[in-house]
């Protein structure tokens, strides 16, 4: 483990995709610490580079016409990204595990539940067949799945989205990770049903001992579930402080803009606020601060449109890239 309980580090990281229209930078300088048994949200719009940023940990970025064109990856001392492929697959779903957006497309239609988890298994642990298959049968029983033993044999097409959800759950965990990213794990689901996985999460990393990476658009899954969050707009990191400071003082607009677009309890709203505009296009980044066309100052600055601000420490542990932000040294 690195310093100050720190189990994942990451430091200035970006990653490109070629592309018969140019380059698209769908990743930047993007730094962010994960301590041992901690949950970072890392949030933002769709598009905003989220999902990248994730595979670019487990190191699944197709090349091509993808690239990790700069930065490191620091998991428990060992700066993955110089490592062979042959050693990053046994780290790659033994010590850090992912949970994909959408179940139905990462579970293999033609072999059962529990050929999956127990591939999963003796993949990364000494274990005999017979072995791995009771493990597996735990881990349904772990995530509350109904009859575990009678799912073993069922194939993923028969299962309800929050039971495949479940599945792959139950399949991340198996080899204990040290660290889970879980990539908008509700989504698709029905409210019921997102309550009762992100309670799941919250159980399991209380008696599993991990860390969680959880990338999600959805501020309201953050408020109860976090420990820090981590803003991401347009492939940067514009906003980075403790979930508490994130909702009590938020400083970037963006921030600003994600939280009044929260529904407010006891009060009447015929529509939600909205953040006019959409999220820039990594091949048509706009010049400056590439939040400057939807942003209510800078798009009448003129700094704002030809000068991108740094990420800098605006106050103890809070971080902001914002020209007016408070703490701000210009």
């Amino acid at each position: 483990m690195t310093d100050n309980g720190i189990i994942l580090s990451v430091q200035n990281l970006s990653t490109f995709f070629d592309t018969e229209q140019g380059t698209a930078k769908a990743v930047q300088d993007v730094s962010f610490d994960i301590k041992k048994g901690q949950t970072l949200a890392l949030v933002g719009e769709s598009g905003c580079g989220k999902s990248v940023t994730a595979l670019s940990i487990m190191r699944l970025i197709p090349s091509p016409p993808g690239e990790i064109a700069a930065g490191k990856i620091f998991f428990k001392n060992h700066n993955i990204l110089e490592l062979p492929e042959k050693k990053m697959r046994l780290i790659r779903g033994d010590k850090i595990a992912m949970i994909f957006q959408e179940p139905m497309t990462s579970l293999n239609p033609v072999y059962t539940i529990g050929d999956q988890i127990v591939e999963a298994i003796t993949l990364h642990q000494k274990k005999t067949y017979e072995q791995a298959w009771q493990m597996a049968e735990e881990m349904l029983a772990k995530v509350h799945i109904p009859e575990p033993a009678r799912r073993m044999f069922e194939y993923p097409h028969l299962l309800s989205g929050g039971m495949r959800q479940r599945v792959m759950i139950a399949m991340a965990i198996s080899c204990k990770p040290s660290l889970l990213i879980a990539d908008e794990p509700t989504t698709a689901l029905d409210v019921t049903i997102q309550a009762q996985i992100l309670d799941l999460l919250d159980e399991l990393q209380q008696s599993e001992d991990m860390s969680i990476l959880l990338i999600t658009h959805d501020l309201g899954v953050v408020a109860q579930r976090a420990d820090n969050v981590a803003v991401m707009y347009a492939s940067r990191i514009a906003e980075q402080c403790s979930c508490m400071e994130l909702f009590n003082k938020p400083l970037h607009p963006y921030t600003k803009g994600l939280l009044n677009s929260l529904p407010q309890l006891g009060t009447r709203q015929n529509r939600l606020n909205t953040i006019a505009g959409n999220v820039p296009e990594p091949l048509n980044f706009p010049s400056g601060c590439k939040f400057h066309p939807r942003c209510p100052i800078g798009c009448n600055d003129k700094r704002c449109q030809t000068a991108e601000p740094a990420l800098k420490e605006v106050s103890k542990n809070h971080f902001a890239a914002c020209w007016y932000a408070e703490g701000y040294e210009k």
